[in-house]
């Protein structure tokens, strides 16, 4: 399974703004408008960049990617563990962990960024999400 590298989102712009984001375009600042917006936002997480940091360390974050496979979370079960899963990035539960399996091992999960799961895994884990 290839895993990907971004996630897409939709946002809403007014006219006016998209209108000076074209001139921009238009004008070789920018490739496109998605050339844009991802440069607006690595300058605006640059400049809060410290704020970040600190509110990671605090939370006990995992930064990146991380991989909870179905013999990661049968080991917590067999140890008598339930997992606190904290990730700021991608958090990814494999294909073949069963919805009853994550209930049991997954006492908790926050993501910040994006979860790659099975419908009936975050069906299953709906309670346990903050």
């Amino acid at each position: 399974m290839k895993t990907p590298d971004s996630e897409k989102l939709t946002l809403n712009l007014g006219f006016v703004d998209l209108g000076r984001i074209d001139l921009l375009v238009r004008d070789g600042f920018y490739s496109n408008r998605s050339d844009f917006i991802r440069t607006a936002i690595r300058n605006q997480l640059s400049t809060h960049a410290e704020v970040a940091e600190k509110a990671t360390t605090r939370l006990a974050l995992e930064l990146g990617l991380r991989t909870f496979t179905r013999q990661d979370l049968e080991a917590a079960v067999a140890a008598g563990e339930r997992l606190e899963i904290r990730v700021l990035g991608l958090a990814i539960i494999a294909n073949d962990v069963s919805a009853k399996l994550a209930r049991d091992a997954i006492a908790s999960l926050t993501v910040l960024g994006a979860l790659h799961a099975a419908p009936e895994i975050k069906a299953a884990l709906a309670d346990r999400l903050t």
